[in-house]
């Protein structure tokens, strides 16, 4: 004996799971959006440079961030240049092949302006004539390309570089390692 109950139809029935689960997405990522456009117009990154008044109107290497390239030269020549200019109290950043691919005859400085006093510094440290490129950026570091024909660091470079009096020069944020307490995982 078998009871025939009337079943109802599938097309009477309305499915609501489909539409409220689309409007919950559709709410996520409209708020993900409106996060990260309000993240990237009010950003709160960390200034890349601070401006300040140099002691005795002085730059000085512990002053300027540096990043030496291999723009041509021999493998490990520069890793060799960065050594000598750490030793004489610049702050290395990046050591290695020039990031654009360029392929450079001597040696290239490229800095917020040519006449920047962080430029003219570095410019002061080789034996041959560098040419200087301002790109305008903003960070103030300097970049140090070297080529085939670059000989050597002078032996005795500029150990500082004169600012107009009362100016104020706008000198990187140098990040320097935290100590790793004992016990703890770096990663």
């Amino acid at each position: 004996m078998t009871a025939i109950h009337p079943q109802p139809r599938p097309h009477s029935r309305i499915r609501w799971r489909t539409p409220i689960t689309m409007v919950i997405l559709l709410g996520i990522l409209v708020g993900g959006g409106w996060w990260g456009w309000n993240s990237l117009v009010n950003s709160s990154a960390e200034p890349t440079c601070t401006e300040q008044k140099l002691t005795n109107n002085r730059l000085v290497p512990k002053q300027v961030v540096l990043n030496v390239y291999n723009g041509g030269a021999r493998a490990g020549s520069a890793g060799r240049v960065a050594d000598a200019l750490k030793t004489r109290g610049f702050n290395i950043d990046k050591i290695a092949n020039e990031p654009k691919g360029d392929k450079v005859d001597v040696v290239v400085i490229r800095g917020a302006a040519t006449t920047a006093p962080e430029v003219l510094l570095v410019a002061g440290q080789l034996n041959q004539k560098a040419q200087l490129i301002a790109d305008g950026r903003t960070d103030h570091t300097v970049d140090l390309v070297i080529g085939a024909g670059f000989g050597s660091v002078k032996l005795k470079g500029a150990p500082s570089v004169a600012v107009a009096p009362g100016t104020t020069v706008c000198l990187p944020v140098i990040h320097t390692p935290q100590p790793i307490p004992s016990g703890q995982n770096p990663n």
